[in-house]
């Protein structure tokens, strides 16, 4: 039989994009407050006999029904003070043993495409849905600290190595690319030095297909180079930042 352990718990920052903005799973745990309902990230306790990989995934499927998805360690959380907000305090009374135990977190990230993944909510969790990052300022416990960190992680990251095209179905607009790169970066890119660095580099191809379907002129599509990108990474290129 499965024991919870009340001091260890992993959350889950799971990143997406809708073309516009950057975007973050959030589920619902349904608690009526004078704010309304209060938005977490998935996350929950682990079990005794689970690794802290294996917990994540479980949690995450849990939660909110995504499962199979790679998931890296954005780092531990441990203030004392995590549980300091009476309505945090009050929702764990409902559905926790020990509603007062320290509870130390492991957080984790990853970068999916939103058309792959249909969200459900189901345990504790009443929704389960996708939220423009830029428009959070508040969540769950110390889940809107999580967040930033896992962002910061992300934005660190995308300046040595093209992840964000995970973030992109297989084909793509460099305008899309261009407003991707500037929903992570928080900043302004100038569009044409931007697609002329993203050409230079070669590690995107462009496609004999137009956008269909639009109500503006139909855009050229181009895919991700796979074979260009680790080429480059294998002679000691890593600066693919903007």
């Amino acid at each position: 039989m499965h024991e919870l352990n009340p001091n260890v718990s992993v959350d889950c920052v799971i990143f997406g994009f809708d073309f516009e903005k950057l975007t973050v799973l959030l589920i619902d745990r349904g608690q009526e407050t004078k704010n309304g309902p209060r938005l977490a990230l998935p996350g929950n306790l682990i079990y005794n006999d689970e690794n802290l990989d294996q917990a994540a995934s479980r949690v995450l499927d849990e939660l909110a029904g995504i499962k199979n998805i790679y998931l890296e360690q954005v780092g531990a959380f441990g203030d004392p003070n995590r549980i300091c907000k009476d309505a945090d305090r009050e929702w764990l009374q409902s559905i926790r043993a020990e509603p007062e135990a320290r509870v130390i977190t492991v957080a984790y990230y990853s970068l999916v495409k939103m058309s792959d993944y249909a969200p459900h909510a189901s345990s504790f969790a009443k929704t389960a849905g996708w939220a423009p990052v830029s428009e959070l300022f508040e969540l769950a416990f110390d889940h809107y600290e999580i967040l930033l960190a896992a962002k910061e992680k992300l934005r660190q990251k995308i300046k040595v190595q093209p992840i964000g095209f995970n973030l992109l179905p297989e084909k793509f607009t460099l305008s899309q690319l261009h407003k991707l790169y500037e929903s992570i970066l928080d900043k302004p890119l100038d569009k044409r030095n931007f697609r002329r660095k993203v050409q230079k580099l070669g590690i995107v191809t462009a496609l004999k297909e137009k956008q269909r379907g639009v109500p503006h002129k139909p855009s050229l599509l181009y895919k991700f180079d796979v074979e260009k990108y680790e080429s480059l990474s294998e002679n000691g290129f890593d600066n693919f930042g903007f």
